[in-house]
């Protein structure tokens, strides 16, 4: 028992998870995501050197580029800013990444320019995007043809196969055991999102160590309600 006029100290979690992986050998793959990897599996044999990979947020697009930047050594380029030697830089490489190619501020010249320069060279160019290059506010009309040259590959909304394979992985990573249903509910109450996943995979982890438990059904869902709560005062 405390003596009065103190608390208990609460137990501060430490986290001693691993960062979620990165290699190939350790996406899970279901037909939602099946021809965006095979993307990465046919590398450097693509279809054409300019590929847009257009999914949802959260679909796992980021995680595909990674893996993929990682195997080509394909330099990372800023969608706002494709000036001449962030070009050179690229073709140097033999391969570029832009990612979120359709957000606002786009440099529309430069990623003209970039195009002709990775088809001239032999080089690779990969895009990613929410959209596809049609719906993109593109308003240089040389831009928007060299886009429609360019092989569109979809990456869907997590199906719920990958979204399972996804949490009990995020769990695996983190050396966490997990009660039976734990991993079928939160593939019934979540977002249909790898981001989502990770954050509340992380969220449990925290709240099992902080009150010393074990990861049930019922602390999961205590923490979603929890989380719930969270994002409808956000909404309001």
């Amino acid at each position: 028992m405390s003596p009065p006029g103190t608390e208990t100290p609460r137990q501060l979690p430490l986290d001693l998870a691993q960062e979620p992986g990165r290699s190939r050998d350790e996406l899970v793959v279901t037909p939602a995501n099946a021809q965006a990897v095979a993307l990465v599996d046919n590398w450097p044999d693509w279809p054409s050197p300019v590929v847009v990979l257009a999914g949802p947020a959260g679909a796992g697009k980021s995680h595909l580029a990674a893996i993929w930047t990682e195997l080509s050594g394909a330099a990372a380029l800023d969608a706002s800013d494709l000036d001449a030697p962030a070009r050179r830089a690229a073709i140097a490489a033999g391969a570029a990444l832009v990612d979120d190619a359709d957000r606002p501020g786009l440099d529309e010249t430069g990623l003209f320019h970039l195009i002709n320069e990775v088809r001239a060279s032999g080089a690779r160019l990969l895009l990613t995007a929410r959209r596809f290059p049609g719906a993109w506010s593109v308003t240089l009309p040389d831009l928007a043809s060299r886009l429609r040259a360019a092989t569109t590959v979809e990456i869907a909304e997590p199906d719920e196969m990958l979204l399972a394979g996804v949490i009990t992985k995020l769990f695996a990573d983190r050396q966490l055991m997990v009660e039976p249903g734990v991993v079928s509910y939160l593939v019934r109450r979540i977002e249909r999102s790898l981001d989502a996943a990770a954050t509340v995979v992380e969220a449990i982890d925290q709240a099992s160590l902080e009150r010393g438990s074990r990861i049930t059904r019922r602390l999961a869902g205590q923490v979603v309600e929890q989380m719930d709560r969270r994002q409808g005062s956000l909404d309001l």
